[in-house]
Parts: C-alpha cells; sequence; structure tokens
C-alpha cells in the first residue's frame, strides 16, 4: 500500500467514526440518562443524618499526626506500671497500653474531642467495665442537641459500641464505636473511642483501677 492510499484510508476511518458518532445521538442521552439514575440511586441509599453520629467535617491536614503515630516508652509518662498504663495521645490520635510487666504493648488510633473546650487532659483511672453499655447525654449535650433521645440501650445504634472502659471523670470514658468514620478524627464529645474490635482487645487486658493519662 503506498504512503498516499494509506493517507486516504486513515481520513475515511476518522470520518466514518465520527459520522457514526454523530448519528446516535441517543446512545449518548441513554448513557446520561443511566449515569443520572446511578446517582439518583446512590444518593437515595446514603444513610439519614444522625445527630448521635454525624459525618466528620472536613479538617485541615494534621501534620503531626503521622509522624506521631509511632510506639513510645511508658517512663517518660508513669512512674511504674502497676495495674497497667493506658496513654492517650489526643494530638497525634493515638492510645497506648502498657500492661503491668510490660509483656504487652498495644498501640490504637483513636477519635478525639471535637474541640479544646471539651477535650480534658491529666491523670485519671479505670473505675469500671462494662461490656455492652447503655449511653444517656449529659445535661450539656441535651443543653446543646435537644432533640437527642434521653437514653439509648446497648445495640448498633448505641454511640458507645460494643465496650467502654470507665474514668474516675464524671462522663469521660475510653469506648467503642459502630461508626468508623470518627476514628482518627475528631469527633467527640469528649470521649476517647475506638475500632469496636480495638476496644475489645483493650477491654481484656485492662483492669479497674489501670491508671490512664491523657495528653
Amino acid at each position: 500500500m503506498s504512503r498516499n492510499t494509506f493517507e486516504r484510508f486513515s481520513r475515511r476511518q476518522v470520518l466514518a467514526g465520527g459520522a457514526a458518532l454523530i448519528s446516535s445521538p441517543a446512545l449518548a442521552l441513554d448513557a446520561s440518562e443511566h449515569t443520572a439514575q446511578e446517582a439518583a440511586e446512590s444518593a437515595a441509599q446514603a444513610p439519614a443524618y444522625d445527630p448521635l453520629r454525624p459525618p466528620p467535617e472536613p479538617e485541615p491536614p494534621v501534620q503531626r499526626n503521622i509522624s506521631a503515630f509511632r510506639a513510645k516508652s511508658w517512663t517518660p509518662y508513669f512512674d511504674n506500671l502497676r495495674n497497667g498504663a493506658i496513654l492517650v495521645d489526643i494530638d497525634s490520635r493515638a492510645l497506648h497500653y502498657w500492661s503491668q510487666d510490660e509483656s504487652t504493648y498495644k498501640l490504637f488510633p483513636s477519635s478525639v474531642p471535637l474541640s479544646d473546650d471539651l477535650t480534658r487532659r491529666g491523670r485519671t483511672k479505670i473505675v469500671r467495665k462494662v461490656e455492652g453499655p447503655s449511653w444517656a447525654p449529659t445535661p450539656n449535650m441535651r443543653k446543646r442537641n435537644p432533640e437527642w433521645p434521653a437514653y439509648i440501650p446497648p445495640g448498633p445504634d448505641n454511640p458507645l459500641g460494643s465496650h467502654a472502659l470507665y474514668l474516675s471523670w464524671k462522663y469521660y470514658r475510653i469506648h467503642g464505636t459502630h461508626d468508623t468514620r470518627k476514628i482518627g478524627r475528631k469527633s467527640s464529645n469528649g470521649c476517647i473511642g475506638l475500632y469496636n474490635e480495638h476496644i475489645a482487645e483493650l477491654f481484656s487486658l485492662a483492669k479497674v483501677g489501670t491508671q490512664v493519662l491523657l495528653i
């Protein structure tokens, strides 16, 4: 085949392909309608807004988060490991656990309070352990969100997830969550949240009397 013949053949291919597209607007319209229908169905299937489990708001990048999410030594934070120790690093959104005999060390990603005024730092301890906890909003939560229910029993709608470790500070807990979007974010009203599988593991390790430090 000569070069001129090849060029004429190529031009015919391009023109034929363009004509096919122009002569088939129904195909393009059908594809557009199909895409719109899929989007509508996806929106219809999206979960409704739940004030107890709101979708996390966009946050600015946390430059310290990745670099700070690393193993730590307990010695700068505790005098001893009697009854085990839990360190919650709010800035890096991580929870560290050491057993009393130092044979077990765990590092879990966590959720942290939404704002500084909801954040409490300092030393406390575990005073109660509950598997399948119920939940009731605090008086301040009811003032801010009067539409919230006064009580939620244990189950998939409970904001405390599958397990809860109650601290000596009133209303403060380390607990699970059924809303996994919260982990790694500022998303709580003051408590520290873990994935349900992680709180179940921590629940089995920690005991009443385990010391807790939030920094």
